[in-house]
């Protein structure tokens, strides 16, 4: 079996998390970087990262790596790729270009360069050339670039992982489903535990964690790029997927809970858990925090509280980080709450030391996961 070198991208702060993942599902030889792991498989690896991985972006699969001087090295190199092997003209692509440290000007014209290099061999060997369709091709080609050489990849997954196929009202400032599943295993989160969101906003967190306690694939409701590449193997990739619906449960072993004092968002919440086909597993409630209580016994409360951007907000959210220490503390004791945020004053002004703090990445905000061990009144902050 062919075997090829993976780059496998996260969400800045999950490179842990999705190391583990990749290992589970076979791949080899991971090295983490900072939003990602590379890593070898075959195309069951490719299969197995897309389907079952909660954390990844994309599943980049690199077709060639060369050193280059000047934008105009790189395009001997993507001509030298045998583009045929991959698809055909008749499946339109986009190159993506990605630089760090890169000796360039313009990325742009070496997404240019690329899409030269790929039309000529096309036209050369076949006769014809593939179109560009920047908003739903076939075919995405990403291209890396440091100071010194440049890697071009076929990407493997199409749409971005985060995409699982359910979500169809995003709400204010929605968390991506990778992030919210990975908030969930860095908490120690498996579906063995009781759980609850109190600040659900369209409910990302709770459909994820529903996900995990029912041991469902998170891409099984969704179509991938590697479906449309040349190499693809049908029988393969069916015997994936049934696997994946056989290991699924039928239910989740203990109580998941979600609620918000917005009624558009518990609305959209309980929208997208029915698209997500768990509505039947998850308690939407509409209702302020603080007037949540456990829902079992040592649990997991995990939330995205609301962030404050004008002066205002975050002097509202700064009164309230006390109240929400103190509820904490009279009703969650045995309990793990975590909560993102990119308030870093948030614990101090809550009186609760944090057992971990992990940095995290919301889009571009800076953020900390902060985890704390609800022991009844003990790790009050003096």
């Amino acid at each position: 079996m062919t075997t090829y070198s993976l780059f496998v991208t996260c969400p800045r702060g999950l490179e842990s998390i999705l190391h583990a993942e990749l290992a589970a599902q076979g791949c080899t030889d991971l090295a983490p970087t900072d939003g990602g792991i590379a890593c070898t498989g075959g195309i069951e690896q490719v299969y197995r990262a897309n389907l079952h991985s909660r954390t990844a972006g994309r599943v980049l699969l690199r077709l060639t790596k060369a050193p280059y001087h000047t934008e105009h090295d790189i395009y001997k190199p993507a001509r030298n790729i045998r583009w045929q092997d991959w698809f055909t003209p008749a499946d339109s692509i986009k190159v993506h270009v990605e630089s760090k440290r890169a000796r360039i000007k313009n990325p742009a014209f070496v997404g240019l360069k690329i899409k030269d290099a790929v039309c000529d061999s096309q036209r050369d060997s076949l006769g014809e050339r593939s179109s560009v369709d920047k908003q739903r091709p076939d075919i995405r080609i990403h291209a890396f670039l440091d100071d010194k050489t440049v890697q071009i990849f076929i990407d493997t997954s199409g749409e971005a992982l985060f995409k699982r196929g359910y979500r169809q009202d995003t709400g204010e400032a929605p968390l991506r489903e990778n992030l919210a599943a990975g908030l969930l295993l860095l908490a120690g989160y498996d579906g063995s535990q009781p759980f609850q969101d109190p600040f659900c906003g369209s409910g990302t967190i709770a459909i994820e964690a529903a996900l995990i306690a029912l041991n469902r694939a998170p891409g099984i409701m969704r179509r991938f790029g590697f479906e449309k590449l040349q190499k693809h193997d049908p029988a393969l990739w069916q015997r994936i997927k049934q696997q994946a619906r056989e290991a699924a449960r039928n239910r989740p072993s203990e109580n998941i809970a979600a609620s918000d004092n917005d009624r558009a968002m518990t609305r959209a919440a309980r929208q997208n858990a029915r698209f997500a086909e768990v509505d039947g597993f998850i308690d939407i409630t509409d209702r302020d925090a603080q007037d949540a209580r456990p829902n079992g016994q040592g649990g997991i409360m995990l939330s995205n509280p609301p962030y404050g951007e004008r002066l205002a907000e975050i002097q509202a959210l700064h009164a309230l980080y006390p109240q929400l220490g103190s509820w904490l503390k009279q009703h969650y004791a045995g309990w793990t709450a975590g909560l993102l945020s990119g308030d870093m004053e948030m614990p101090k002004l809550m009186r609760l030391k944090p057992k971990r703090k992990i940095p995290l990445f919301n889009g571009n905000l800076d953020c900390r996961l902060f985890l704390f061990d609800m022991v009844a009144g003990s790790n009050r902050k003096e």
